[in-house]
């Protein structure tokens, strides 16, 4: 039976993917009181004086809410929150099987910015982390600043930020390998949504100089017309010499492509192009830019995708349960770029000098090591 068909029929059986757990028992009278009435007036006095007790007193700690809109769901576009729910208990599910942290999912009736942001910020007192997930760009950048603005807690837009994290992970192995500098390489990145622009500020960060991003239109350069805010911003601090043209102008020269766009764009002559050792993450799911056979035949030395079914895969599980477990266990009240750097070179530290190679640069989602690594580094950037 294809996949799709056989998880279709599971759904059916499994009816949610996800429950509710009681972890204390109220099978007595003497329980009861303790649990409920009328003894848990004094939990709740406690944090009337001081609300910080809530993370203390109640589940908050640990709990995070898992928040779409529906509007950028998978590869499937705007289908609506409810057609999102599946989407979103799965990631909770990865949230409590990989972190061991307890995430609820909600899917808003709305398109409005400020509609979401508000729901949000109603809601932020009851969880200890805030999941963006699935919202379409360009909104997602603006829901995600106004909630950071707003909430006392972490917010954090993981198509964004997720992915962004392990891609830097990845071009530093790749790095690691090639013995290119950070500073002195050529980087592309083909779809400038929400998690292309995310990986382009971070790369930045961690030293990339000379960084072009690229959209339907072209390289985005400083001074074009009718660019969203977010282009725009990032047109001032990309795109050092003002190269303008279309994507295979745009890739001559390049020694690292991230592609976060549509099947097929790339040709093995784009590929050829690129300078020698070049480093090529196709990752349009399910089918990306250019197949790894044609990129690797065309010299690509290191390629990967956004597939579990070939190697190199920039899977947003590597990051997310690590990030917030840090996140939460030192109560966090905001995931900031040096916790996001910290957490890629944590990813990509886990692999040896003696295992690296060109077909193993990021760890296994499978690997009980990366959780703990991720969330160690985490949280001790967020002390600092």
């Amino acid at each position: 039976m294809d996949i799709r068909e056989e998880s279709l029929k599971k759904h059916y059986e499994w009816k949610g993917k996800i429950s509710i757990k009681a972890n204390v028992k109220a099978d007595t009278a003497e329980a009861l009181a303790l649990a409920y009435t009328p003894g848990v007036a004094e939990p709740c006095l406690a944090i009337k004086e001081d609300v910080n007790k809530s993370f203390d007193l109640t589940r908050r700690w640990n709990t995070v809410a898992v928040i779409t809109d529906g509007t950028a769901v998978l590869g499937l576009g705007d289908i609506g929150p409810e057609a999102g729910m599946p989407v979103m208990e799965g990631k909770c599910l990865l949230f409590k099987e990989y972190g061991d942290i307890d995430a609820i999912p909600l899917c808003i009736r709305s398109k409005d910015v400020d509609e979401i942001v508000r729901t949000v910020e109603l809601l932020c007192g009851s969880f200890g982390g805030i999941n963006l997930e699935d919202i379409g760009a360009p909104r997602c950048f603006e829901i995600e600043r106004k909630l950071k603005e707003r909430c006392d807690i972490p917010i954090f837009h993981d198509d964004q930020h997720g992915t962004a994290v392990i891609a830097v992970a990845a071009l530093i192995n790749s790095l690691r390998l090639t013995g290119k500098k950070m500073e002195k390489i050529k980087v592309v990145i083909n779809g400038a949504g929400a998690a292309g622009c995310a990986i382009g500020r971070l790369m930045l960060k961690v030293g990339v100089k000379n960084l072009i991003m690229c959209d339907k239109n072209g390289a985005i350069c400083e001074g074009d017309e009718q660019m969203n805010f977010e282009h725009e911003a990032l047109s001032h601090i990309t795109n050092p010499n003002h190269e303008r043209g279309n994507l295979a102008e745009i890739m001559k020269g390049a020694d690292v492509f991230f592609g976060l766009s549509k099947p097929n764009l790339v040709t093995p002559e784009m590929v050829k192009s690129m300078n020698k050792d070049s480093v090529v993450f196709a990752m349009a799911n399910p089918t990306p830019e250019i197949m790894p056979d044609e990129a690797k035949k065309a010299g690509a030395r290191i390629v990967g995708t956004g597939r579990s079914d070939f190697p190199n895969q920039i899977n947003n599980v590597l990051a997310f349960p690590g990030i917030f477990r840090g996140a939460l266990d030192v109560r966090a009240k905001a995931i900031t770029e040096e916790m996001k750097i910290a957490a890629s070179y944590a990813l990509a530290n886990l692999i040896s000098d003696e295992e690296l190679n060109e077909d193993y640069i990021l760890p296994k989602a499978f690997d009980p090591r990366v959780c703990k690594t991720v969330a160690k580094a985490v949280a001790e950037a967020a002390n600092k």
